[in-house]
């Protein structure tokens, strides 16, 4: 096949979690001897056209419209203030991306499409464009929503968007069972929706590759000792991922386990509230934080040095964060109320136990799952060797690209 693959990020531009699925999935696609044309921001210093690891990336140079776009939008957007500029970036990239690929690649260079992949609201303003210019079928990739990343409230445009783009185009794919839920809940098309889950690299992802000097040294810059547990958060501080509830949990699991610590690795607006929280509870000398973003090579050394991951989020469509756990062999502790995709990774009970499933709205349920675990080392090493296999048999990029190239393949044999 050969796609136009539209995504907001993409190497070496990664702000999250999609840049990582869409650098990973779109590798797979090529292995298996599809053309890949995606298009994807610029941020004004990265080639307009250029070939990367097999991908023809496109990044059309956008145009300042700071003082043009906010006399044409309603008040809902209006109140982003200075983010406003975001939504401005983000429109013109759908429209100049929607106009190079008719225009341009088709029109002109003669290029045969057979698909067309927008991926989350970011997108979606490609997706309806491409249908109303072409014949061409599309396929709309929900990692989130409007509604859940902001816990209920958020933007009434973006919600329109995503609920527009769901209606305008061929068929829908989440990334997880609780997602799928969740979108029939609001009033989407049930016969659309199609879950393919994530992936992690196994290979990448392994503890066979990490030296334990390295994890000697990253444990004394923690001042974490031989004779400790050393408990793992990775994330985004916002609200949805629970790290405000996940600090509130330690004193109870120090109550009950004197000998561990927490290292947070991650940035973002609730850096000076989890500072806060820590020298206001007293535990500054048990709780560690690093707020960076950090390589790729760095997360996966701080998940090969500690004990247990925890990852108590509200709102986890996905959640790749606990597949690299999985797969670098550590027992792990997730948030599954709500919409948690890591109730479709994450085995909470019997013969195949890979983890704790815990409500992360609430700090005591919280230090229960981290308690569960601390008090059984032998089984919590065997916790860690059943969710490396699962994610062998189950989670690989490769068995990813699949399900989604079957998926793809329905909806272009019913276009036909």
């Amino acid at each position: 096949m050969r796609i136009g693959f539209f995504v907001w990020e993409y190497p070496p531009r990664i702000v999250g979690g999609l840049g990582t699925y869409a650098q990973n999935i779109a590798r797979e696609y090529i292995e298996m001897g599809h053309d890949i044309c995606l298009f994807t921001i610029n941020p004004g210093d990265l080639p307009t056209r250029e070939v990367l690891q097999g991908v023809e990336v496109h990044r059309p140079l956008l145009v300042n419209t700071s003082n043009v776009f906010p006399l044409f939008v309603r008040e809902d957007l209006r109140r982003w203030g200075t983010h406003l500029s975001f939504f401005g970036d983000v429109f013109m990239y759908n429209i100049l991306s929607v106009s190079k690929l008719t225009n341009q690649l088709i029109k002109q260079e003669k290029y045969d499409f057979d698909l067309i992949c927008v991926h989350d609201w970011l997108s979606g303003m490609a997706g309806i464009g491409l249908k109303d210019s072409t014949e061409l079928p599309c396929t709309f990739h929900v990692h989130s929503s409007e509604w859940g990343r902001a816990l209920g409230q958020g933007s009434e445009i973006i919600t329109s968007l995503e609920e527009t783009t769901q209606r305008i185009v061929d068929q829908v794919i989440t990334v997880s069972y609780p997602m799928e839920e969740d979108l029939v809940r609001h009033g989407w098309d049930t016969q659309k929706i199609h879950v393919c889950w994530n992936g992690v690299d196994p290979d990448r992802y392994n503890m066979e590759n990490i030296k334990k000097k390295d994890i000697n040294d990253l444990r004394k810059k923690y001042g974490i000792t031989k004779k400790e547990k050393m408990i793992f958060f990775v994330g985004r501080l916002t609200g949805v991922k629970g790290v405000t509830n996940l600090v509130q949990a330690m004193p109870s699991v120090l109550s009950e386990n004197p000998n561990v610590k927490l290292v947070i690795l991650g940035s973002g607006e609730l850096d000076h509230i989890v500072t806060d929280m820590i020298n206001h509870l007293g535990i500054e000398k048990n709780v560690k934080t690093c707020f960076e973003f950090v390589s790729e090579e760095e997360r996966i050394l701080h998940y090969a040095a500690c004990d247990i991951a925890v990852f108590p989020s509200l709102y986890e469509p996905f959640g790749i964060v606990s597949l690299e756990a999985m797969s670098m062999g550590k027992p792990i502790v997730v948030g599954a109320s709500g919409v948690s995709g890591f109730r479709d990774q994450v085995i909470p009970s019997g013969p195949d136990k890979t983890g704790i499933h815990v409500d992360g709205r609430k700090y005591m349920d919280i230090a229960w799952g981290i308690n569960s675990i601390l008090e059984d080392d032998d089984e919590a090493e065997a916790m860690g060797e059943r969710a490396r296999k699962r994610v062998e048999d189950v989670f690989t990029w490769k068995s990813a690209a699949k399900r989604t190239m079957d998926v793809y393949k329905e909806i272009i044999n019913k276009s036909e």
